[in-house]
């Protein structure tokens, strides 16, 4: 069964990073629902960023030539520390949230399928250094979280004024720099399996076929085509990632409202069951944001406590909670037959 998966992805990837080339970028955020259905969330970046280096990797030797270095020299230094922070909040963070962010961004370019040639090219122009150095940032940033940038900021390309063998090039010298030091932080956090390594060749292979067949296709392209064919996948994409990432949020997270009681205290909490962070308000306690955590973390009391009272209930959420102000403290949420009772520590 997974064989067969594999070379269905396989193919996949030959056909994403082909239209990926044409289009300007894409084929991370066309795979991501694809590696979604193989892989936890959080090891799909490292998957795409073992693929997606080989492809930037080729196309950078194929289009070397075409480079924009003024690009690069503001764009890679700012990139660099963003990334290792967005590498780095992988373990805090669900990278499904911020994909329904990014899905909402590439939708946003529909009017940009409106525009004429005229009007299409009247606003591009080079960007001052500072706002490079910006992009690069938020390329680093979104790029350590999701494993994904091409596609996001491809309109940041098409806006500079460049010509589309510049973008292609451009590009994967930007993210060349990026991938590797994703794939080095993703290995130290250990956000890997034997999967998602099998996953990244496959990935990686399909990007190789694509980036040295494309020198073919980009001649008979003509700019506006490419530009029009560049904003059409970002919307196509927006739409199927915003879809899928949604079903994918519906179906994992038990999202509900709940009233609670403890002692003289009511609240109504909504919980995301499976996300990284909850935040709840009550009358008396205010705003806190809870992490759910698994009982290995608990204290030594609380986990004596919780082996103790676990055979009592079918199943039993923690949560570690922080408060503006006070110590931190530990919530139980132990369901019975359907019944939820809330003990706090």
């Amino acid at each position: 069964m997974i064989a067969a998966k594999i070379v269905l992805l396989l193919a996949a990837t030959i056909v994403a990073f082909w239209l990926s080339a044409i289009c300007g970028g894409g084929a991370s955020l066309i795979l991501i629902p694809i590696l979604n259905i193989l892989l936890p969330a959080s090891l799909v970046p490292f998957s795409l960023t073992l693929g997606t280096l080989s492809s930037s990797t080729s196309r950078i030797y194929v289009f070397k030539n075409y480079i924009n270095w003024k690009i690069f020299y503001w764009f890679v230094p700012f990139s660099i520390p963003a990334v290792l922070i967005g590498a780095y909040l992988i373990k805090f963070i669900n990278p499904t949230y911020l994909q329904i962010i990014v899905a909402i961004f590439l939708i946003a370019n529909l009017p940009q399928l409106l525009f004429s040639k005229s009007k299409q090219t009247q606003g591009e122009k080079p960007y001052p250094n500072f706002v490079l150095a910006i992009i690069g940032f938020l390329a680093g940033f979104v790029s350590g979280i999701t494993g994904a940038i091409g596609l996001l900021f491809n309109r940041f390309y098409l806006k500079y004024g460049l010509t589309k063998e510049e973008i292609v090039a451009t590009r994967a010298a930007n993210e060349v720099t990026l991938h590797l030091i994703k794939l080095i932080i993703y290995i130290m956090l250990g956000l890997y399996s034997k999967l998602a390594i099998i996953v990244g060749i496959t990935i990686a292979l399909g990007a190789i076929i694509s980036s040295y067949s494309v020198k073919y296709i980009l001649p008979y392209l003509s700019e506006f085509i490419f530009r029009k064919i560049g904003y059409g996948a970002m919307v196509i994409s927006g739409f199927i990632l915003f879809i899928s990432t949604s079903t994918q949020i519906i179906k994992n997270d038990q999202i509900s409202l709940s009233n609670t009681y403890f002692k003289d205290r009511s609240e109504t909490t909504m919980n995301w069951r499976n996300s990284h962070f909850t935040l709840e308000y009550s009358l008396n306690e205010g705003i806190e944001m809870e992490i759910p955590i698994q009982s290995d973390e608990l204290p030594n009391n609380l986990l004596n406590h919780y082996k103790i009272i676990r055979p009592q209930y079918d199943d039993i959420f923690i949560e570690k909670v922080f408060k503006l102000w006070g110590e931190v403290e530990y919530e139980f949420y132990c369901y019975k037959n359907n019944k939820l009772s809330k003990f706090d520590y």
